[in-house]
């Protein structure tokens, strides 16, 4: 079980980063959720596949008697699918801001931050 969820995030990591080369702001943004969503299945898998066992220890022990499932993981886990959202919602946000004011989503033509024909920045004091 564990090895084939280790291939699906291989295959989340390999998705996203052919997403972030991509030229286009929209690909290059659901690179980003898609390698969120990555990281977070990794930690997940990190965390042992234990969901038969309750994170319980008995009143009486100090350690658990045996195998339990591991609490850590599923609070990163929640903590950051908030923050990779609030993330994914401002770059959107900027993407399509930039998008109305270049009138484009392709990241080469909005390399040319300079107006054509105006002076450029002074070379010297």
């Amino acid at each position: 079980m564990e090895a084939a969820i280790a291939g699906l995030v291989a295959a989340f990591f390999a998705a996203s980063l052919y997403l972030m080369m991509s030229k286009q702001i929209i690909r290059i943004l659901l690179g980003v959720a898609i390698l969120g969503n990555a990281v977070n299945l990794l930690l997940f898998t990190c965390g042992r596949l234990t969901r038969e066992v309750p994170p319980i220890i008995a009143g009486d022990a100090m350690v658990p008697d045996g195998v339990t499932a591991n609490a850590l993981p599923q609070a990163l886990i929640l903590t950051a699918i908030v923050i990779s959202f609030s993330f994914f919602a401002f770059l959107l946000v900027l993407a399509f801001r930039a998008y109305q004011e270049l009138g484009t989503d392709d990241t080469d033509q909005m390399r040319i931050a300079e107006p054509l024909g105006e002076a450029g920045p002074p070379t010297g004091y």
